[in-house]
């Protein structure tokens, strides 16, 4: 009884979890609370979810409803207990699902096809007959032919005056939406390993600087393991405008005082280091900084020499007999069309331009305006060249940081799930067979062809195969006949 008992009890949580109205109610759970995830920002700040509310329910109740959200964890939902509970328990019932129905799904592949009798034949799902006027053994030589040219492994068996044939294909394509379940699995075994050991964030690193930890959108700071140094940015413009072609950066990792990694990021390809991803997502100026100005000054004569200086120091061109005195810079440097006098327009370095006053023996002091993106504004009068190359350190790069353990999982489950659903959808464990005997019409020189045969699903499409195959089986009969 004490067996029986614990048996019983065993019996009903087996039966609870392979319940299809289970899954049915965990995959509404789910989708109702990912409508909520989706439209509340994630991890964002108080004020900004706040005003989101506000348009569903009010400014009186934006922030009731917000602390009801936070308890409920749906600021956070991906990473909540619940929401990670929700998927275990899918994985569960699942799993318990497929172990229900496997054993029955293995019988049926692994039961060996044997003869059947006439009449079954007839009484199966598709069947088909045919009379050829010709011996039974070409009849057999030609159809065997023809199932074999369609890649079938035929077997056969002589019973009486008849000769049978019988094969299948597909029977592994039964186990297809076992690779489906088996793949859903392991993208939410990859989501919770992500959820729980991953994590996502922000780095704004200024050029010539390095760090040895990224923040979250919370405030918190996680370590690296290693320091992460920019050595430059620089942003691309298209001709002749002020919109950005592309932004990158060169980045290096360093260990142990030791440079591991050297690569320059830019949109779309990230640098990847011990599973942490770094990708080029901002970039910007750096408040109240100062630099060093990159200038490349060419002599008369072609002697060339890249100087690297800081405002309000004094350069000499070799062979020259004045000196410039680096006064002034405009990040963005335009002309105001009604005035004409120059100005910035923008903080960031859209159009950057230096500003370098000239003293020349005998003539005096004067101020001109060499810009980045136009290099012949630095052309002097009897033929020397100045080059503003970049002002470096005032500048940051912005890196969105992620590091996502479960993706080789989910990577490896989108491959799996494509192999299940094309054979759930695409292809079927199909079963033939082929009795060859003598036609009971009685007619001299004819052969009776009888086709039954079963396909697990699109059954229209098996129709047709078993109609082309037999078709080809006839036209060769019918040419042997002729000779």
């Amino acid at each position: 009884m004490e067996n029986k008992e614990k048996k019983d009890v065993f019996d009903i949580i087996w039966d609870f979890f392979s319940s299809v109205k289970l899954a049915v109610v965990i995959l509404i759970s789910l989708s109702l609370t990912s409508i909520i995830g989706t439209i509340v920002e994630q991890r964002a700040d108080q004020a900004t979810n706040i005003a989101l509310l506000a348009k569903f329910f009010g400014d009186s109740m934006a922030p009731t409803v917000y602390n009801i959200f936070v308890k409920l964890g749906f600021m956070d939902m991906y990473h909540s207990w619940w929401f990670v509970g929700l998927l275990v328990l899918f994985s569960i019932n699942l799993t318990v699902c497929s172990l229900d129905r496997f054993p029955k799904t293995l019988r049926l592949v692994q039961t060996p096809m044997k003869p059947q009798g006439e009449n079954a034949i007839k009484n199966l799902p598709v069947k088909k007959e045919l009379s050829v006027r010709s011996g039974q053994t070409t009849a057999k030589d030609e159809v065997l032919n023809s199932f074999r040219s369609s890649r079938y492994r035929v077997f056969e068996a002589t019973g009486g005056n008849a000769v049978q044939l019988y094969s299948q294909k597909g029977k592994y394509t039964r186990f297809g939406v076992y690779v489906v379940h088996l793949s859903i699995l392991l993208i939410f075994v990859g989501a919770i390993i992500g959820a729980r050991l991953g994590f996502r964030g922000f780095l704004n690193l200024p050029e010539g600087d390095s760090y040895s930890y990224i923040y979250t959108s919370d405030g918190r700071t996680i370590p690296l393991g290693f320091t992460i140094h920019c050595n430059w940015y620089d942003t691309i413009y298209y001709k002749d405008t002020n919109t950005p072609q592309e932004f990158h950066s060169e980045l290096v990792i360093t260990e142990g005082g030791r440079e591991i990694l050297k690569k320059v990021v830019e949109v779309n390809d990230p640098l990847k280091y011990r599973g942490i991803t770094f990708y080029q997502s901002s970039y910007g100026m750096i408040p109240d900084a100062v630099g060093e100005f990159i200038i490349q000054v060419t002599a008369k004569g072609g002697q060339e020499k890249t100087l690297r200086l800081f405002p309000g120091e004094t350069f000499e061109i070799s062979g020259e007999d004045f000196r410039g005195t680096i006064v002034n810079f405009s990040p963005a440097l335009t002309r105001d069309s009604r005035t004409g006098a120059l100005t910035t327009f923008s903080d960031n370095m859209i159009n950057p331009a230096v500003a370098i006053e000239f003293d020349r023996a005998g003539e005096g002091k004067s101020t001109g305006w060499i810009l980045k993106r136009i290099p012949e504004t630095g052309n002097l009068p009897d033929g020397a060249r100045i080059r503003f190359l970049d002002y470096w350190g005032v500048e940051y790069t912005g890196l969105q940081v992620s590091k996502d353990p479960g993706v080789g999982f989910i990577y490896l489950a989108c491959i799996l799930m494509t192999i299940g659903l094309y054979a759930c959808f695409f292809m079927s464990h199909k079963k033939i067979w082929v009795n060859i005997g003598p036609d009971p019409s009685g007619e001299k020189g004819h052969t009776k062809i009888s086709v039954g045969g079963t396909a697990s699903k699109n059954r229209l499409a098996f129709e047709k195969e078993l109609e082309k195959i037999l078709a080809k089986a006839s036209r060769s009969i019918e040419e042997r006949s002729k000779k």
